[in-house]
C-alpha cells in the first residue's frame, strides 16, 4: 500500500505460480464472458467504452455525483460506495481476462490476487475540477488509445507464450499490469471518487 503521500488508488495484482494453467488460458475469453457481461470487457477490446451492466449504472451515478459535488461539496455515500463496488469487480474482472491471474474471479467482494484501493478524500473536494473533470482527463484518453493497441498486441504474445511455455514474459506482464494500473487511476478520477490528477505513468 502506497504512503500517505502517494497517489490515492492503488492497483496490486499478485504473482501467480508457474507453470500458469494452460487450459484455462486457452478458455479465457469464453470463462470470462459473465465478468465481461456484469463488469465490462478488458480494455483493449473491440469497443474500450464497454463497461458492463455494473459500470453503466457507476457512471450514471456519477452523473447525478457531479452536480451534488458541484452543489453541495458531497459524494453520497451510497454512490461512492456502489462506484468502489464496481472498481473492486472490474479489477478482477480485468486481471482474469488479460491473464494476470489464474483463479476465478468471486461473483462478489471475496479476496483475490488482484485488487485496488481508493482512498477517501481528506481535504474538501476540489469542485473547479469536478466542473471540467472530462476536459481534463483528455490527455489520459488519447494516450491510453495508444497504449490500450500496444496492450491488445503483448497480450496475444503472452497468450501464445502461457500456451507454449505455461510462462507470461516478466516484460510484457509488467507493461500490462502497469497499463491496466493507469487506466483504473483514469476510470477513478472519471468517477469523481478522487481529486488528484492522475499521474502519467504505469507505476
Amino acid at each position: 500500500m502506497e504512503t500517505a503521500g502517494g497517489y490515492p488508488v492503488v492497483v496490486t495484482v499478485a504473482p501467480q505460480p508457474e507453470p500458469r494453467n494452460r487450459l484455462t488460458t486457452a478458455l479465457r475469453p469464453i470463462l470470462a464472458i459473465p465478468h465481461a457481461i456484469l463488469a465490462g470487457p478488458v480494455y483493449w477490446s473491440s469497443r474500450t467504452g464497454g463497461v458492463g451492466l455494473l459500470g453503466a449504472a457507476a457512471y450514471v451515478m456519477a452523473i447525478v455525483s457531479w452536480f451534488t459535488l458541484l452543489i453541495t461539496g458531497e459524494h453520497l455515500r451510497g454512490i461512492r460506495e456502489f462506484s468502489l463496488y464496481y472498481l473492486r469487480w472490474r479489477t478482477r474482472a480485468v486481471a482474469y481476462m488479460a491473464l494476470f491471474v489464474d483463479p476465478y474471479p468471486p461473483f462478489g467482494d471475496e479476496p483475490y490476487p488482484a485488487a485496488i484501493e481508493v482512498r477517501e478524500p481528506a481535504l474538501a473536494r476540489d469542485r473547479a475540477t469536478i466542473a471540467v473533470r472530462l476536459i481534463l482527463v483528455l490527455p489520459h484518453v488519447v494516450l491510453l488509445v495508444f497504449l490500450l493497441i500496444a496492450w491488445l498486441v503483448t497480450t496475444v504474445v503472452a497468450w501464445l507464450s502461457i500456451l507454449f511455455t505455461g510462462s507470461y514474459p516478466p516484460s510484457l506482464y509488467r507493461f500490462g499490469v502497469g497499463v491496466m494500473r493507469w487506466a483504473l487511476r483514469v476510470e477513478v478520477y472519471l468517477l469523481l471518487l478522487v481529486d488528484e490528477y492522475p499521474p502519467f505513468s504505469l507505476d
